[in-house]
């Protein structure tokens, strides 16, 4: 679920109640055959590029960079540190087994894809909005009881996406469904937005199995009372 602080911006800027939420964001969208961009009306296929004002924000950060590689350093030692203990505990070797195991449903699945790649898809045809719809590189997904909601800036921003974003998208219950493709098996950051036809879009949230994925997995265990 949403914290109460997310619960209430999402409530106050969108009017929606949100199940769960989280930003996520699309790679790189491959080229479609012409005659679909054409038919498409020539729709952009790349997010917006960064604001100058963010490319002068960069360039002040840049002195902080020295201090950032500390705080990498740190953590790396710490991983390392985790890793000396797992070894002892057998933990790195079910751990590499898991990570075989996930690559090789990727590969099976074709999931280092963006997309199912069929465009005349449902999936494929919604692709093809994604930027129309806003040029900000990510879309905060939320999940209610009803549908699934993207919501974005209505242009590219560096900060402040909350308090600009708007509703760019609806998808009812019935058009599309978030889906874990591990099934919880793997803690992960990949979603598939599911599309009825078997046509899929492959978003990649801010955080390894956050509360979008803990909603999606807690969907999976509820009992159906279909017949």
């Amino acid at each position: 679920m949403t914290s109460r602080g997310d619960q209430r911006v999402i409530i106050d800027r969108l009017g929606i109640r949100a199940e769960a939420a989280g930003w996520c964001t699309l790679d790189k969208v491959p080229d479609p055959p012409d005659e679909v961009l054409r038919t498409a009306g020539d729709p952009p296929l790349r997010p917006a590029r960064i604001p100058v004002l963010g490319l002068i924000g960069i360039a002040l950060a840049v002195p902080l960079l020295p201090f950032v590689t500390l705080l990498s350093l740190l953590d790396r030692a710490r991983e390392a540190l985790e890793r000396l203990f797992e070894d002892k505990k057998g933990v790195k070797r079910r751990a590499r087994d898991d990570e075989e195991r996930r690559k090789a449903l990727v590969a099976e699945q074709g999931l280092d894809r963006v997309f199912d790649g069929d465009w005349s898809g449902r999936a494929g045809q919604f692709l093809l909005r994604w930027y129309s719809h806003s040029p900000h590189h990510q879309r905060l997904v939320v999940a209610t009881r009803d549908e699934i909601v993207l919501a974005a800036p209505p242009r590219r921003v560096l900060v402040g996406r909350e308090k600009r974003m708007e509703v760019v998208a609806r998808l009812a219950a019935g058009e599309a469904a978030l889906v874990d493709p591990f099934r919880g098996e793997f803690r992960s950051q990949l979603l598939l937005l599911h599309f009825p036809d078997g046509t899929w879009i492959r978003l990649t949230t801010e955080e390894f199995r956050g509360e979008l994925h803990m909603h999606v997995l807690r969907q999976l265990r509820q009992p159906s009372f279909d017949t």
